[in-house]
């Protein structure tokens, strides 16, 4: 069977999708029926990118999605596919969003909204420069771990992207004195992060729980697709347990390499990537060499299918 990434924050660029609103009535339609679900000029500003506002987290994380999910959809309608096709789905944080929508494990409307809360609820809870992330390069998160608790360093783990990849959050200051730690014991690059604050850390406690009221009252559909939650990296299709570990989410580490090693676990060999940018086929073949990935970005990822 085949299951489908979609990717988070970070994968956003200007012009993303744009071929398939030019191309096909249905990706059009899509961004039109968001655009008045959220009453926010999307395509502006992931065409144009209005007044800059692509790389702000509160309209970031809803101009991702839309992306994500019109590319699905049309992938679906030209290759006559069904959401049956697809065993598991799963998505790098806000991806992992995309993936109950495209799953229709939640509406379009419900996800629509939830993202734009959640996107400003996570631009709004630490105030600008106070916080920051780094990249780690070249050690496995207990590696990380150990660095960090050998140096009783004030640092998190926000995502455990690969075996070669982790990234960290914390203060500003804590983050930069924390440099020099982290290349004296074995960490090959150390690369700050150009966001709004430290995502997927404590500093996101007061923002998610404001967020898990909103996801209480979202009308969650049972059917047979299997999703992988970024909170523990289990998988499994039982709605009340999808939901109480995306109500953890924000806050807490994103489990992607262990997702991926329990998605390859289960007997699963092909993922298609459905999304901007290409970043989570990079994390997933540095995790594992045993599956067949598939992008699908451009209208000419779908004819090479």
């Amino acid at each position: 069977m085949t299951s489908v990434v979609f990717p988070g924050q970070g994968s956003q660029f200007v012009e993303m999708a744009k071929d398939f609103n030019d191309n096909f009535k249905l990706s059009k339609q899509i961004f039109e029926e968001i655009e008045d679900l959220v009453k926010i000029d999307i395509r502006n500003i992931i065409f144009n990118n209005h007044e800059n506002k692509l790389n702000l987290t509160q309209y970031t994380q809803i101009c991702i999605f839309s992306c994500s999910y019109i590319i699905f959809k049309t992938y679906l309608n030209e290759k006559n596919k069904k959401i049956d096709d697809f065993n598991v789905m799963l998505g790098h944080s806000l991806g992992e969003y995309t993936a109950l929508a495209c799953s229709n494990k939640i509406s379009l409307d419900e996800c629509c909204r939830i993202l734009k809360k959640r996107g400003e609820l996570m631009n709004d809870a630490i105030p600008p420069n106070e916080t920051s992330m780094a990249a780690l390069i070249g050690r496995n998160s207990d590696h990380v771990f150990k660095i960090i608790k050998d140096n009783d360093l004030n640092i998190q783990i926000a995502n455990d992207n690969s075996p070669f990849q982790i990234v960290i959050s914390g203060t500003k200051n804590e983050i930069l004195n924390s440099k020099n730690f982290f290349l004296d014991n074995g960490i090959k690059k150390f690369i700050e992060l150009n966001v709004s604050a430290a995502f997927h850390s404590n500093f996101m406690i007061n923002a998610q729980e404001k967020l898990s009221k909103e996801i209480d009252k979202i009308n969650f559909i049972e059917n047979d697709i299997q999703i992988i939650s970024n909170y523990d990296a289990t998988i499994n299709k039982d709605t009340k347990s999808i939901k109480n570990k995306l109500q953890k989410q924000m806050a807490n580490k994103v489990n992607w390499t262990q997702s991926i090693k329990n998605l390859e676990g289960i007997g699963e060999n092909k993922i298609i990537e459905i999304g901007p940018n290409k970043i989570l086929s990079g994390l997933i073949s540095r995790i594992s060499k045993n599956f067949d990935i598939v992008t699908i970005n451009q209208v000419s990822d779908l004819y090479e299918q």
